[in-house]
């Protein structure tokens, strides 16, 4: 099926949508709704799913997590309101749009239009998008990433190794031959490290918060340290 005349039109139409989508502030919302507080002026000042963990409790922090992965699977899915994507034969086409939609949902989420373009870090938005394109490989990460926060507790440090994971998967495991989506699982990798550089440093530094998950482990493996 050839592209139609006013075709890019559409293509940078649903660009912009799914930059809207993406600018949902989600914690932003939550916070000022509920509690009377920005969730930037607390924690770590991000509006993201970990810092509404840390400021608001896991409650609220995974109901934040969820809409901000839903919002980078709705933009990604947008191409479905094109005909010429839906093309089985159309896979390549399809697949660069569905990036180039991502892509702007993440942007959307970190410069937010909605909250003074100043939001989160754009992991779960990233996710999403993951998810829309390569599930398969999104369940991988979600493992990688759980491994990690059971390990360690910090979700920092799960978001950035999930996000690494992401490029080793796609380059060395699974081997796609999309080129756009191997280069494009490269920049998730540079883009996860480079939006968590203060998170790095804190771990570094040994101030880096931990989520309150597994405090019943943590309290035995305190218990054993004081009979010992």
């Amino acid at each position: 099926m050839p592209l139609s005349v006013n075709q890019p039109m559409k293509e940078l139409l649903l660009i912009v949508i799914a930059y809207l989508i993406g600018s949902i502030p989600t914690a932003v919302w939550v916070s000022r709704r509920f509690f009377g507080i920005d969730i930037r002026n607390y924690g770590s000042g991000n509006a993201g799913a970990t810092n509404t963990y840390r400021v608001l409790g896991s409650r609220w922090g995974t109901f934040v997590m969820i809409i901000d992965m839903l919002k980078g699977v709705i933009a990604t899915s947008l191409y479905i309101l094109i005909p010429f994507y839906l093309v089985p034969d159309n896979e390549w086409p399809r697949t660069n749009l569905m990036i180039g939609l991502g892509l702007a949902s993440v942007i959307g989420h970190i410069f937010p239009i909605w909250a003074g373009f100043k939001g989160g870090k754009g992991v779960a938005t990233l996710f999403g998008m993951i998810v829309a394109i390569q599930p398969v490989v999104a369940i991988c990460c979600v493992g990688v990433f759980l491994l990690v926060l059971y390990l360690t507790r910090f979700v920092s440090l799960s978001s950035i190794l999930s996000g690494v994971s992401f490029a080793i998967f796609i380059l060395f495991i699974f081997n796609d031959d999309v080129t756009l989506y191997r280069v494009f699982s490269v920049l998730v990798a540079l883009l996860v490290i480079l939006t968590h550089q203060k998170n790095i440093n804190r771990i570094l530094q040994g101030t880096e918060s931990k989520v309150p998950i597994l405090k019943y482990r943590d309290r035995r493996r305190q218990r054993r340290k004081n009979n010992q």
